[in-house]
């Protein structure tokens, strides 16, 4: 065991003769970083073969993964390597349905590995300690990776980049987890990240269509290429345990989603085999409280990197041709769309994922209440609709936009006057598809803060769920509590008679919780707390959205209002 920690077994073939000590430069050509030594160290590394790393963090597949077929280019031997980060658990919100998806993803690709004669070497510790000892340990001269726009990635990718240059180590990345250069769209708006749709379609649109995926790794290609190993590999550098994660596993829910390039794959095929489904697809007109999901579900699988965002694109692609179908912002291409303007928008907003030095952001006073934010998080508001979707989010790990939009707007301007930030951190810990750029981005969005200004458009915890689901069915398969109450009270049990409560054998205040608020007097009040936080920022964006005259309100889809202007 290594000083910190790090399991380290030697490769079992005879490694290279050591890089000398000269001195390594960097340069940076097509979006790829490289480190070298000086002209006698390239001259000799260019006649022999490489010791190649590919650094799995999100890209956790064999497809679509050009940092990996880099790293197999003038190679001998490759070490595929995930680590552990500590960092994460510590700092990072991670509820035990995401742990079992990533321990699932990482068997999966292990076994994928495995049909190439490979193998995932899963190592333990901090990404600046492990390198050094790797870079050794195994005579590495070239290191790749998929590019990670996240700040935390970034501050901890510039110092691997920089410990592989005092090591003589080739670096090269690839960008493959967004569809496009998020720099380059960026550059190609002056500057400045597009904060509306409309404009991020322009630009976008301008650069060209996303690249096509690059195929996987056959073992054509891995010919003469070998994974070192031993026979204690899974011992020094096997998937973890959920245990080892700290996580109890007896308390996990149903599997509804399981981790892995092969499954993201499968799904994504029965999807595509789905054409009328998938070129009528509008976003706004599925279901939040449908009892199966009326969406794809690929979003954990896309957040992983299991599958690859441009293979989804260019499958949809494939299915549009020649069809009449639905377009952007509504459509799948637009949903996709939507990821890629938030992560430019992560991108260029500084302190993206906070209130407070966030330029982009409106500054609202929020309240501070630990009671009401627990009874949000725990599903004891007292507004059933509600309390579902919360009580469907720690179960399954996975709820609908629109859940998540009623969810959103209840914790902030629509009726508990919490800071996003704090739901920010609960769908965190608790989404499989989590994901940083997206996560601040619609929080920000969903409580009028940045992005969509209407903040008089608010959701109803009562009327908003009635409208795909009057039976409640929804509401009676996550609250069985009150599976017994008639349609006419489910969504409002508080407002059932006495003699109705008791023959459903529910007692409301008892046996489920009155409303914590009551929602027509707070939601009025919160209207004009938005109002007046919006007259303090400079340049009030909400004077120019108002309501149509004769247009009545109603709680649809926010993102509906990009709709008529993307047709324009």
């Amino acid at each position: 065991m290594s000083p910190a920690g790090l399991r380290i077994s030697r490769p079992t073939a005879a490694g290279s003769a050591q890089l000398n000590g000269d001195q390594p430069s960097c340069f940076v050509r097509a979006g790829r970083r490289c480190c070298t030594t000086n002209t006698s160290a390239r001259e000799a590394r260019q006649s022999m073969k490489h010791k190649c790393v590919h650094w799995f963090r999100k890209g956790l597949r064999l497809h679509d993964n050009p940092a990996l077929k880099a790293a197999l280019h003038d190679c001998e031997h490759i070490y595929p390597i995930f680590i552990l980060d500590p960092w994460f658990p510590k700092n990072a919100q991670v509820g035990i349905n995401r742990w079992r998806f990533l321990v699932e993803a990482l068997k999966d690709l292990d076994s994928s590995l495995k049909k190439l004669k490979s193998r995932l070497f899963v190592v333990r510790g901090v990404p600046r300690d492990v390198f050094p000892k790797l870079f050794e340990e195994w005579k590495v001269t070239r290191l790749t990776f998929e590019v990670d726009t996240e700040p935390y990635s970034q501050i901890r990718d510039k110092e691997v980049m920089d410990l592989a240059k005092q090591h003589g180590v080739e670096v090269i990345t690839k960008i493959s987890h967004t569809l496009y250069n998020t720099e380059r769209i960026i550059e190609e708006n002056n500057g400045k990240p597009p904060l509306t749709y409309v404009r991020f379609q322009t630009v976008v649109k301008a650069i060209g269509t996303p690249k096509r995926p690059v195929p996987a790794p056959t073992r054509e290609d891995m010919k003469g290429i070998l994974t070192p190993s031993s026979d204690k590999h899974d011992e020094n550098y096997g998937i973890p345990t959920l245990e080892e994660l700290g996580q109890d596993s007896s308390t996990l829910g149903p599997d509804l989603y399981p981790g892995g390039e092969q499954e993201a794959l499968r799904r994504l095929d029965e999807c595509m085999q789905r054409t009328g489904w998938v070129c009528s697809f509008e976003k706004p007109q599925t279901s939040p409280n449908a009892l199966s999901p009326s969406t794809t579900v690929l979003s954990p699988y896309v957040k992983f990197g299991c599958l690859s965002v441009r293979t989804f694109w260019w499958h949809l692609a494939e299915v549009y041709q020649g069809r009449k179908h639905s377009a952007p912002p509504v459509s799948l291409h637009g949903q996709l769309l939507w990821r890629e303007f938030f992560y430019t928008a992560a991108v260029g907003i500084p302190n993206f994922n906070k209130m407070k030095g966030n330029p982009n952001c409106v500054q609202v006073d929020w309240d501070s209440n630990p009671e009401h934010l627990a009874a949000w998080k725990e599903a004891r508001t007292g507004f059933p609709f509600i309390d579902a979707i919360m009580t469907q989010l720690r179960q399954e790990g996975w709820i609908h936009h629109l859940a998540r939009h009623a969810v959103a707007c209840f914790l902030t301007r629509g009726d508990l006057w919490i800071s996003w930030e704090e739901g920010q951190k609960v769908f965190e810990e608790l989404l499989l598809d989590a994901d940083w750029s997206l996560n601040a981005g619609n929080w920000q969005w969903l409580s009028a803060s940045a992005f969509f200004h209407q903040y008089f458009r608010v959701y109803s915890p009562i009327a908003f769920g009635k409208k795909t689901d009057k039976n409640g069915d929804y509401i009676k398969k996550f609250l069985p509590v009150l599976k017994k109450f008639p349609p006419e009270y489910i969504y409002e049990p508080w407002k059932a008679p006495k003699s109705v409560q008791q023959q459903a054998g529910c007692i409301v205040g008892k046996d489920y919780p009155l409303p914590i608020v009551d929602h027509d007097v707070v939601s009025k009040r919160n209207i004009q707390r938005m109002k007046a936080a919006y007259a303090k920022r400079p340049g009030d964006p909400s004077n120019s959205q108002t309501e149509s005259k004769g247009q009545k309100r109603k709680s649809a889809s926010i993102k509906e209002t990009f709709t008529k202007k993307a047709k324009k």
